[in-house]
């Protein structure tokens, strides 16, 4: 089996490198791939960059280049639920692209013709993900996850995306490769460690919370993919 782990930024892979330990770096398309296997499983490791353009080119790669079978997204985002505090889990039940608007044209918000409003993850890897939460005693949410192309520190932007998606959290990539998977037939799991409460100190709390956030959504990852093999 060969599985695609995708994050944003190089501090969201950093700590699942970091547990792997070897690993060879491909480069290509202007970005770094690094294979490994953990656990009998082949991987194929890479962060995007930031936003829904280099995610969907980076997940593209990772199933057309490099073969990938299925892909888990290890990252941080933005809490909208009041639930979730920072440092929390939850993983997508089913992803939506909050700054997508063709409104003018009778649509709703977040749908584009021959698309959809939202697009559901695998419910096999969201059952394994459950599995490892309960046998570590991991508190796990799940819900609706907004991506768009904005760094949301607005109370008023984030209470928008509440209230138009029922989200419960907001990041800039896991809807984007929602849509390349879905389109391509693969399976996929994403997986956010709030970073922040996307309203007007966002900025501050994700400077402070990233490195910690993503290595409790890295940690989580591994005790995935041990199942998986």
């Amino acid at each position: 089996m060969k599985i695609g782990i995708i994050g944003a930024m190089q501090e969201e892979i950093t700590p699942l490198l970091k547990r792997i330990g070897k690993y060879t770096e491909i480069k290509y398309a202007k970005n770094s791939y690094f294979q490994a296997e953990f656990h009998g499983i082949e991987l194929v490791i890479a962060y995007s960059k930031i936003g829904k353009v280099f995610s969907t080119l980076t997940a593209s790669i990772m199933i057309e280049k490099f073969g990938v079978e299925k892909i888990l997204f290890s990252g941080v985002a933005g809490g909208i639920n009041p639930n979730l505090q920072i440092g929390d889990l939850i993983y997508a039940t089913k992803l939506t692209q909050h700054d997508l608007d063709i409104t003018a044209f009778g649509h709703p918000f977040g749908y584009v013709p021959e698309g959809a409003v939202f697009i559901e993850t695998s419910s096999a890897l969201n059952k394994i993900a459950d599995k490892v939460a309960e046998e570590n005693g991991i508190a796990l949410g799940k819900g609706v996850i907004a991506t768009g192309d904005q760094f949301v520190a607005n109370p008023e932007r984030k209470n928008w995306i509440e209230k138009a998606f029922k989200a419960d959290a907001l990041e800039m990539e896991g809807a984007s490769v929602a849509v390349v998977c879905d389109s391509l037939e693969i399976p996929f799991f994403i997986l956010r460690a709030i970073s922040d409460s996307a309203n007007d100190t966002a900025d501050m709390d994700f400077d402070a919370f990233l490195e910690d956030s993503a290595k409790v959504s890295a940690d989580f990852i591994i005790n995935m993919l041990k199942k998986l093999n």
